[in-house]
């Protein structure tokens, strides 16, 4: 076994070169209170607080530790994990991520979210997270992607202008900046403004009020792709819409690609010039509809993966079976979700996201169709509702839990369920030990006891079943 010191100065090592490598959040997330509890042979043991760190870290970031650690020395040959929740908080054998990894402050831009291309050309930051390749295709937005696929691969050619609309929260705005970066990808050095039709008006205003409408003519036209979003309000004055309409007329002569979105079709924006229609309808018109539930579930398993947070699959399909307004919508309560997780440790369940979902005015109760589940508190819990409970939170089979196992990963479920069938059920000692395989009252006695006493130090394990209650709906009653 190597020193702790020396186990914490090689982990420091280890995290330095992992932090570039993954965004702050999923790295201050999943390698906090985490540290090398030692090494045997070739062998390097790393120290995790939470059980539910364990798969995660097995299945994502093993190998890339492993690499880092055999660049630092080529004789380790193997990691395993080890859970250790007196880790938690334990500055003296773990790394305070925060001190060490401060968060770094960007470099300010000229103005809020935009960037400069030019001498007087800006344009709003697309971001790069946007991509076609993450955006979720079903049959309601399948045509506009596939547009969009072939714009980025042929910017200026038959799909000129390309018009895309749909109602708020579709993903109109995901489609516009991820055809920018498409075409940036392949076109390193385009010149692509991307610009909210509010934003052009205003600098169209400026520019009338300056007497500077040469230099501003000449700006727009300089550009390779014009990307305006919500074009919809270009109704507001006919000055802007007469500007509009001689840039696209210059970009499109000289083969430049226009993409514009709206709230709805060319067609049913009736208080813009019929010429400008006219031009949108020369190029290619596709729409973004609301979701189903397959697409909406296919979308909150992909940002789920990309936040890196374990969710039960149920708690999925019971936000996209009940969130059905649009993609902003499911996103928003997801974070939620998300946000809950990283501040009180606690795996979102069916029941935290439906009071998330509540305290958003979207109550799912409000429906027909129960969820499984009643509303009222009142509702009085089962053995097997217990044992159903632990089951879910710590990813144990029931069969494990009331059998022989003697496995330590189904040990403390087994004695938390014991804990909460004495506590909630009022159950005697020889009951439950006949519902766990006949044990004896006085092995029920001790796992209830150490529980209770764990309890009082362990304020992880308290949250943890503190959650299992919730879920449950059990009262604090003993």
């Amino acid at each position: 076994m190597t020193s702790s010191g020396i186990s914490l100065d090689l982990w420091l090592s280890v995290l330095q070169k992992l932090e570039p490598k993954l965004q702050r959040g999923m790295f201050v997330t999943w390698f906090r209170d985490t540290t090398i509890l030692g090494r045997e042979e070739k062998t390097i043991i790393i120290g995790l607080s939470l059980p539910m760190f364990l798969n995660w870290h097995l299945e994502h970031y093993q190998g890339m530790t492993l690499e880092i650690l055999r660049e630092m020395d080529p004789t380790i040959e193997k990691i395993v994990y080890q859970v250790d929740g007196s880790l938690k908080g334990d500055r003296e054998r773990t790394i305070d991520l925060l001190q060490h990894f401060p968060e770094q402050k960007k470099r300010k831009l000229p103005k809020k979210n935009e960037v400069k291309l030019a001498e007087g050309l800006t344009s709003k930051i697309i971001n790069p997270r946007y991509t076609l390749d993450n955006f979720v295709v079903g049959p309601m937005n399948r045509l506009a992607h596939a547009a969009c696929m072939a714009v980025g691969n042929n910017p200026g050619g038959k799909y000129n202008p390309l018009f895309i609309y749909g109602g708020v929260g579709l993903g109109k705005t995901h489609l516009l900046q991820a055809t920018g970066n498409a075409i940036l990808k392949s076109i390193p050095q385009a010149t692509i403004i991307y610009v909210t039709t509010e934003e052009f008006t205003n600098q169209t205003i400026e520019a009338i009020q300056n007497q500077k409408m040469d230099q501003f003519r000449r700006r727009y036209r300089q550009v390779d792709v014009l990307i305006i979003d919500d074009v919809q309000f270009l109704a507001k004055t006919d000055r802007t819409q007469e500007e509009f309409f001689h840039t696209f007329n210059a970009l499109y002569e000289d083969n430049k690609q226009v993409i514009i979105s709206a709230d709805r079709s060319p067609e049913q924006l009736t208080l813009l010039q019929d010429r400008i229609l006219s031009r949108f309808e020369r190029g290619m018109i596709a729409d973004v509809q609301l979701p189903d539930y397959e697409t909406r579930l296919a979308i909150l398993t992909e940002k789920a993966q990309e936040y890196e947070l374990f969710i039960d699959q149920k708690v999925l399909q019971f936000i996209a079976e009940h969130a059905t307004k649009n993609v902003r919508e499911l996103e928003g309560i997801l974070m939620q979700a998300v946000a809950q997780y990283e501040l009180e440790h606690c795996m979102p369940t069916v029941r935290s996201i439906a009071e998330i979902m509540t305290k958003l005015h979207k109550d799912p109760y409000d429906e027909e169709e129960m969820v499984g589940f009643e509303k009222s508190p009142q509702k009085r819990a089962t053995l097997q509702d217990i044992l159903e409970g632990v089951s879910r939170y710590y990813s144990v089979s029931v069969s494990d839990m009331i059998g022989q196992s003697r496995v330590r990963e189904i040990l403390m479920p087994r004695q938390i369920a014991m804990f909460m069938s004495k506590k909630h059920l009022r159950m005697s000692y020889v009951r439950i030990g006949e519902n766990f395989s006949h044990r004896d009252h006085t092995t029920v006695m001790h796992a209830v006891e150490k529980i209770e006493t764990k309890m009082n130090d362990d304020t992880q394990l308290m949250r943890e079943v503190r959650a299992i209650e919730k879920e449950l709906e059990l009262s604090e009653k003993k």
